[in-house]
């Protein structure tokens, strides 16, 4: 650190950007997992987690532009749904890391990688909204009970408890919610 006039440490800001792990590269870690396991699972994890980073997000949007008769219900939903996917974000990608992998983590990376559809820019209305939300989860879903069966085949029991201790244990529920939304139900009978 140089220090200024005053004798006050400058931060050095200023540094020549360097990358110490290569995307796709795995660190040599005491894991009692073979290679070729630990990186099956981080691919599987890191498709996991761009799709609910990408789930989380339509939670926030959905939440943010929500309408309708259900507006205020349906908002506090969509935006407790929201946090459950920012805890399943960091606990997926920390577990990507403990296996020694990297982690995706930028925008461009989500874009790239994801398999859930890209919604408009637009405020759709609230049936399109849960509909989006849903196709999002059993993409997960679908995503997890494969990834799950896959480390256990491989015996990565840390990765098969979490996509299914947290991760589908989390979505399933949340498919309930928002599913149940979608039910045809009269919200005024007509007297008779």
């Amino acid at each position: 650190m140089a220090k200024n006039a005053e004798g006050a440490a400058q931060p050095q800001y200023k540094v020549e950007y360097r990358e110490i792990q290569p995307f796709g590269t795995l660190k040599q870690l005491p894991l009692a997992l073979e290679d070729n396991a630990r990186k099956q699972s981080i691919d599987i994890l890191n498709q996991v987690l761009a799709d609910t980073i990408m789930i989380r997000d339509l939670y926030k949007k959905h939440h943010w532009q929500m309408s309708g008769a259900t507006f205020y219900q349906l908002h506090l939903l969509l935006d407790e749904h929201y946090k459950i996917q920012s805890a399943l974000v960091d606990t997926i990608a920390e577990r990507i890391m403990a296996l020694g992998g990297i982690s995706i983590a930028a925008p461009q990376d989500v874009v790239e990688l994801t398999k859930i559809p890209r919604p408009p820019k637009g405020r759709e209305d609230v049936p399109t909204q849960l509909a989006r939300l849903l196709e999002a989860h059993e993409i997960i879903l679908r995503e997890c009970h494969e990834g799950a069966d896959a480390a256990d085949e491989s015996g990565d029991d840390g990765t098969n408890d979490l996509l299914v201790s947290d991760v589908i244990r989390a979505n399933e529920p949340q498919v309930w919610f928002i599913a149940e939304h979608l039910a045809e139900t009269e919200l005024v009978r007509p007297n008779k």
